[in-house]
């Protein structure tokens, strides 16, 4: 298994209790497959352009290990929610 980061940046106008609600389904779908080791909120910050009409986002990282196969997956998700207006998968070198 490979470790990875992802880091995406959720609507600014989403309540706390939404966001806890998509922390957990991709929580859910990483742990699927793989192993979530640890989930950092950023908090709200200003976006350096605007992004789907935002110019504040959420930012969230997820840090954990998976195999190669559940990216497409992931970043399929990520595609589909609405309240995700910008996100990317990086894998960590160890």
């Amino acid at each position: 298994m490979n470790k990875y980061e992802s880091v995406i940046i959720v609507n600014p106008s989403v309540d706390d209790d939404k966001l806890k609600a998509l922390e957990k389904q991709f929580t859910d779908i990483i742990n699927a497959n793989g192993n979530v080791t640890k989930v950092d909120e950023m908090g709200k910050k200003t976006l350096a352009y605007e992004v789907k009409g935002n110019t504040e986002g959420i930012y969230v990282t997820f840090y954990f290990e998976a195999d190669p196969t559940l990216i497409a997956e992931l970043e399929r998700n990520y595609r589909i929610t609405d309240d995700v207006i910008k996100f990317i998968v990086i894998r960590v070198e160890e």
